[in-house]
């Protein structure tokens, strides 16, 4: 059995999944109630590292191809694919120096040891192992929220099989309780949990206020809280340690961000260390019911007729704010001004002019002071990720 998994975004083009790759590595996005590569981890029950870039997001971890195989051998996956249980079956029974083939395309999975090494970034494969079934991957934000229902569904099956939930308090109405899971520590009065569509899983020390509605398939996140009244409808992630409120539909919260407030999100990915002002809503759905166009670095691309705002990390709206349908939305933006946003409004946006630039420095204090309301400090590594993306985008 392999030591280690080596994550790769080589051929993964993490530029098509701006604005999330711009602060992360496609195998750190979520989707479902785990990221990818807490998935893979899980799945198949190894560690996991990055390979070298030689960009400025490599992190403490990432090595290089000679250093992950030092030890043993290694799977070395493509970081936007996401596993399944029939992926996973056929990626244990690669050997050394064979890889896996997406429907006879590209490789997404490959296995090497020392022996198999070339040179520092070059392996010899000598097998392709064909695999024909589905290959789930993000090529572009939209599949975020796109893929969150079956993630979902499959990391509940993961995280709860031969586990036993929770109970809840007598207080709460839940339709199909055998769907529900709870974490210890979670806190729910005189909620309403409809599990017939979707299971629901409750993380550790979690609060649903009382009054909330809940239609799975939806997923809370460690620490979060959900506020009175909230209405939830799958499929839906609340990644950990957000503030949620008002009504949400089909939308994915990477974590430590806030819609605390009223006000819709729908058919939306927001990255973490956002906030949402109170009253701010999306539009999901053009007027005329037809193709929502999406701006890319390649290019608007047609992402179905419903999408929401793609809004990456440490980006916050004014309040009353509304967001255009299908509204990508960089890193580190202030959004305010009358009227509908723009469709696209770049990163360290001050305002929707995209005259006014969010100046570094004040940029850096008030993302401190936004973490620190949740105990957090701004890491070195952090501050020296935005400065690239501020010099750089």
């Amino acid at each position: 059995m392999p030591s280690k998994i080596i994550f790769t975004e080589e051929f993964c083009q993490p530029e098509n999944l701006h604005p999330f790759t711009l602060t992360r590595r496609i195998q750190d996005i979520r989707v479902g109630i785990l990221t990818i590569r807490e998935k893979w981890e899980r799945m198949l029950d190894l560690p996991s590292f990055d390979k070298k870039e030689d960009d400025y997001k490599d992190s403490p971890n990432a090595m290089n191809l000679t250093e992950a195989a030092s030890d043993g051998s290694c799977f070395m996956i493509h970081g936007n694919v996401l596993p399944t249980p029939s992926l996973v079956k056929a990626v244990l029974k690669l050997k050394n120096g064979e890889f896996l083939s997406a429907n006879g395309d590209e490789g997404i999975v490959f296995r090497f040891s020392k022996a198999e090494m070339m040179e520092e970034h070059k392996v010899r494969i000598n097998k392709a192992v064909e695999f024909n079934e589905e290959i789930l991957r993000l090529q572009f934000p939209w599949h975020i929220c796109q893929l969150n229902d079956g993630a979902i569904r499959q990391d509940f099956q993961l995280l709860t099989t031969a586990r036993k939930s929770e109970k809840l308090s007598e207080t709460n109405r839940i339709t199909n309780p055998a769907s529900v899971f709870v974490e210890e520590g979670v806190k729910m009065e005189h909620c309403i949990l409809n599990a017939s569509n979707g299971a629901i899983y409750i993380g550790k020390h979690a609060e649903i206020m009382e009054g909330s509605m809940i239609r799975g398939p939806v997923s809370i996140g460690e620490g979060s809280v959900i506020k009175m009244g909230t209405k939830m409808y799958g499929a839906t992630t609340v990644g950990p340690h957000c503030i949620v409120g008002g009504e949400i539909k089909n939308s994915v919260l990477f974590g430590c961000s806030n819609k605390a407030h009223d006000g819709y999100l729908g058919d939306s990915v927001i990255g973490e260390w956002c906030n949402l002002g109170a009253g701010t809503s999306n539009s999901n759905l053009k007027n005329n019911a037809g193709e929502v166009r999406i701006w890319t670095q390649k290019g608007k691309i047609n992402a179905g007729n419903k999408c929401g705002v793609l809004m990456g990390d440490y980006s916050r709206t004014a309040i009353n704010t509304s967001l255009n349908t299908g509204t990508v939305i960089g890193a580190c933006c202030n959004v305010f001004g009358a009227g509908l946003t723009p469709k696209y409004i770049p990163s360290f946006s001050w305002g929707t002019n995209g005259i006014d630039r969010y100046g570094m420095e004040k940029a850096m204090v008030d993302i401190a002071a936004w973490k620190q309301m949740k105990g957090r400090t701004l890491g070195e590594r952090e501050g020296i990720i935005l400065k690239h993306i501020f010099d750089s985008f």
